[in-house]
């Protein structure tokens, strides 16, 4: 248990250990879910039952459905997915409140204060859970519980029994098995979505067994980072390339995140994905149910968005990045669809992004238009524009670095003289319109949060960004992103870095991030 001093608080935490040895380790993921529930003693509140995945392993979207199934207080998730942490920067902890959905900077903030006042702990050393045993298991604390609950439950089932109500799984099965059936690839990538992916394309959809790929949960994901992007998901992109394969996808570590492919390795970016969605919801039963209320993007996102907004009348929200901003949207029932640019995308049936379901999106939307992965796109182009979008990160940096650059980098382009200056490169002249230090006022409850990533936007409608991420004591990630559009169909074959090079050639110039970081380049291009 936990005991605060000025709180009162008291929380049981058993040892939890397998009784055989299971996949895993300190980079695997290991969810609960947590659920108060009255106790005798002491009179403070406490935990009495966890609910836990099999073998300790549970996607990022199952604990969001499953806290929201069982009206759980909220969850604990161990991960390896952005968060150093642990010795050697491996995991990090997150928590996720009772909607299901990252806990807000609030009750953050809280936990922290909480945690200076904390006196004393204790553990519990004889408890023992068979974490492979579908099931309860309860014990006695020395009678503080009345009796303390642990559950092992099925790491797939709650959130399939979700997807069910969601979409034509009929029509989806009939895409990978009837007459006219694509051959499909599924990148798991070794983190937990084997099991996932296992049960539900092939199992309930009828996808050939031989269709997923990396599906054994490793500590070390295999030795390659488990990040669905084109630097790292290459044994699937080599695959793709090919054209056996209709469609493809991987994901992260953790099953937020995704990527989407074509036949011959079409690349379909995060934003543009998103945006796609957005503009084919009518393929989902869901959608046509509930109705579409409005939509939500990350500031960095491409806004590819904002033009299926625009036609579709529904308002979309800029918020920084982190989906608990999203949350708060959904939660108050202004927001069905949201996403980032880092290929996280998810709905209001969760408060968390979901990288399954958004594969599922892209299923029911070939099986309803009856066109490949590149026609979709590219009629999307047709009809709405193209969003030319790169993002550009330097990971590893150190932190004083990293922060000085932006330090000064704001003072740069938050300056007077900066506004309406004009850049020349090659036979490109961009204005600059306006800049600011992103800041976010809550529609909701009018929380503000600031400095979140800086932004030039110049008088074409081109943007730079820059942000950075993943900040630690030892080590930080400064990210650029360029976006320029383009409504001419016959200007929308061009490769992005080429299209980007004289906006990314600015973005170099004035950070000077190449001079001052020792780099030659960025660490990934998505």
């Amino acid at each position: 248990w936990l005991m605060s001093s000025s709180s009162g608080l008291q929380v049981h935490t058993p040892q939890l250990q397998p009784a055989q040895p299971s996949p895993g380790g300190s980079s695997y993921r290991l969810a609960h879910a947590l659920q108060l529930q009255a106790a005798h003693a002491p009179p403070a509140p406490s935990i009495g039952r966890l609910v836990i995945g099999q073998n300790g392993i549970l996607s990022t979207p199952a604990v969001s459905c499953i806290i929201r199934k069982i009206k759980a207080a909220g969850g604990i998730i161990l991960t390896a997915s952005h968060s150093p942490g642990g010795p050697g920067g491996e995991f990090g902890v997150k928590f996720e409140v009772a909607n299901g959905g990252p806990a807000p900077d609030i009750v953050s903030e809280k936990i922290y204060q909480i945690s200076k006042t904390l006196e004393e702990y204790a553990i519990c050393p004889d408890l023992r859970v068979d974490l492979s045993r579908l099931g309860r298991q309860e014990f006695d604390l020395e009678n503080k519980f009345k009796p303390f609950r642990v559950e092992i439950v099925d790491s797939v089932e709650i959130y399939l029994n979700l997807l069910r109500s969601i979409f034509d799984f009929n029509a989806i099965r009939n895409l990978l098995t009837g007459p006219n059936q694509i051959k499909i690839r599924i990148d798991a990538m070794n983190g937990v979505m084997g099991p996932y992916v296992r049960r539900i394309l092939c199992d309930e959809l009828g996808a050939p067994a031989n269709s997923a790929i990396n599906c054994i949960p490793l500590e070390d994901f295999g030795g390659q980072p488990p990040d669905p992007n084109l630097t790292y998901a290459t044994a699937l992109l080599e695959a793709m390339k090919g054209g056996e394969y209709g469609f493809g996808a991987a994901f992260d570590a953790d099953g937020d995140r995704y990527m989407i492919l074509g036949q011959n390795g079409f690349f379909v970016n995060a934003s543009d994905s998103l945006a796609i969605i957005a503009a084919n919801l009518s393929c989902i039963p869901y959608f046509c149910q509930m109705g579409v209320r409005g939509f939500g993007r990350s500031m960095p996102t491409s806004t590819a968005l904002d033009k299926v907004a625009k036609v579709m009348k529904v308002p979309v929200y800029e918020t920084p990045a982190g989906w608990r901003y999203f949350s708060n949207l959904m939660d108050s029932g202004r927001c069905s669809l949201c996403g980032e640019e880092s290929f996280g995308t998810g709905s209001d049936h969760l408060r968390e992004k979901d990288g399954l379901w958004a594969v599922l999106v892209w299923l029911s939307i070939l099986a309803a238009r009856k066109q490949s992965v590149e026609e979709i796109v590219r009629d999307h182009w047709a009809k709405f524009g193209r969003h030319y979008y790169c993002r550009f990160d330097y990971e590893a940096l150190e932190p004083r670095t990293a922060y000085f650059i932006m330090r000064d980098l704001e003072a740069l382009i938050t300056d007077k003289s900066f506004s309406h200056q004009q850049f020349a490169v090659g036979n490109n002249i961009y204005s600059v319109e306006r800049t600011d230090s992103f800041e976010y006022i809550d529609p909701v409850d009018g929380t503000v949060t600031k400095r979140q990533g800086l932004r030039i936007i110049f008088s074409d409608a081109s943007r730079l960004i820059f942000r950075m991420s993943a900040s630690s004591h030892v080590r930080a990630t400064l990210r650029i992103y360029a976006e320029s559009y383009e409504k001419d169909p016959s200007q929308h074959n061009k490769e992005p870095q080429a299209v980007l090079s004289p906006l990314i050639a600015i973005a170099l110039k004035i950070s000077q991030i190449h001079e001052r970081t020792g780099r030659k380049g960025p660490t990934v291009i998505t």
